[in-house]
C-alpha cells in the first residue's frame, strides 16, 4: 500500500516562526528586515527560488533596502550564504548552540562558581520578570552574565542599566551595551557610583540650561553642549565663574560660543580656579590696559610737543634767513 501525503492549498497551508525570533532578534531588527525574513521563510518553505527583483516588487522595497536587509539578515544569523542562494536556518538550534556549547568547555570551577552564585541568579529572575514579563530570550541570561564580569557592576547597578534603558524604550541589546559601556568609562561600579554620576549629570543639566536661558536659546546644539560639558567637567568651573565670561559678551552683538570658551579656556590655562581670582585677573588686566591708554596720550602728547617744538625751530630759524635778505 502506498500512501501520499497531500499538499495542503496555499489557503490553508502556514508559516511557523518560533518564539525565539520574537524574543531574540525582533526587537533589535528594522523593519525592513522583518518584512524580508518573514518572506523568504515562506519561500524557503516551498524551496523556491527567487530574484533580487522579484523580491523587491513582491514586497515593494527598492532594491537598495533587499540588498541592505540579506546584509543585515546574513551578518546576524538568521540566513546563511551558499553557491546558489540562502539557506533559512532553523532559529532553535542555533540559540540551542550558543547556549550549551561553552557549558562543554566550562572548567569544573566555573561551573560551580555559578551554580553557587545564587544572588546574581535572582538579579537576572529580576531583570526577566520585570522588564521581560518572565519570557526573555535564553542568550541573554549568558549576555547577563558576561556585562556582570566584564563591567564588575554590583547587581542594583545592573537592575538600574535595565530600568534606564526600559524607560527609554531600548531595551536591546547594543543599547544596553553602549550605556554599561558609558557607565564602566564613568567609573560606575557600586550604586554610591551610580548616584554620585546621577547627581553631576543633573548639575550638568541644570547649568545647560541656565546658560541657555542667560543667552536667550531655546536649544543648544551638540557642539555647544560639548563646549559647556568640557568648561564643567574637564576644567571643573562651577556655574558662578562661567557665568563671568557670559557676561563679557554683552557688547558684542552675536557672541558665539567659541568666543566664550576662549574667554574661559584663557582662565583654565593660567590657573584660575574660583570666581575672586577670575575677577581680579580681570581687574588686572583693566589696569594694565588703563595704564598702557595713559602711557599712549603721554607719548603722544609728548610727540606733540615735540612735533610743536619742531616746526617752531624751522619758523625761527626761516625767519631769521629772511631777515639777513631783508638786510642786505
Amino acid at each position: 500500500m502506498k500512501l501520499e501525503q497531500t499538499d495542503l492549498p496555499l489557503l490553508f497551508s502556514e508559516t511557523v516562526v518560533p518564539d525565539i525570533f520574537f524574543a531574540e532578534y525582533l526587537s533589535q531588527m528594522p523593519a525592513n528586515c522583518v518584512k524580508v525574513y518573514l518572506y523568504m521563510s515562506f519561500l524557503a518553505k516551498f524551496d523556491r527560488e527567487i530574484k533580487l527583483n522579484d523580491l523587491s516588487k513582491r514586497l515593494s522595497l527598492p532594491l537598495k533596502d533587499i540588498n541592505d536587509s540579506i546584509s543585515y539578515l546574513d551578518t546576524n544569523g538568521l540566513i546563511i550564504k551558499k553557491t546558489s542562494g540562502y539557506i533559512v536556518p532553523n532559529l532553535q538550534e542555533i540559540t540551542l548552540n550558543k547556549l550549551y556549547k561553552p557549558n562543554l568547555t566550562a572548567s569544573p570551577e566555573k561551573v560551580e562558581e555559578i551554580a553557587r552564585n545564587k544572588e546574581r541568579a535572582k538579579v537576572i529572575d529580576h531583570i526577566n520578570n520585570g522588564y521581560f514579563q518572565g519570557i526573555m530570550g535564553p542568550s541573554w541570561y549568558n549576555d547577563i552574565d558576561l556585562w556582570f564580569t566584564k563591567y564588575d557592576f554590583d547587581d542594583t547597578v545592573m537592575i538600574a542599566l535595565f530600568d534606564y534603558c526600559f524607560k527609554r524604550s531600548a531595551l536591546h541589546k547594543n543599547y544596553i551595551q553602549t550605556v554599561a559601556e558609558a557607565w564602566y568609562n564613568n567609573k560606575i561600579r557600586t550604586w554610591n557610583d551610580l548616584e554620585l554620576y546621577e547627581q553631576k549629570q543633573e548639575k550638568l543639566i541644570k547649568i545647560k540650561r541656565t546658560i541657555a536661558k542667560k543667552l536667550g536659546k531655546q536649544t543648544l546644539t551638540q557642539y555647544e553642549e560639548a563646549y559647556i560639558e568640557k568648561w564643567v567637567i574637564d576644567f571643573k568651573y562651577e556655574l558662578d565663574v562661567i557665568e563671568i565670561a557670559l557676561k563679557r559678551t554683552l557688547f558684542k552683538s552675536s557672541p558665539t560660543f567659541e568666543y566664550i570658551n576662549n574667554i574661559i579656556t584663557d582662565w583654565h590655562e593660567r590657573g584660575l580656579k574660583t570666581p575672586n581670582e577670575v575677577l581680579a585677573f580681570i581687574e588686572q588686566r583693566n589696569k594694565q590696559k588703563k595704564d598702557t591708554k595713559q602711557l599712549e596720550k603721554k607719548v603722544a602728547k609728548a610727540s606733540f610737543e615735540q612735533r610743536k617744538y619742531d616746526n617752531l625751530s624751522y619758523l625761527y630759524a626761516n625767519s631769521n634767513i629772511l631777515n639777513v635778505e631783508g638786510e642786505n
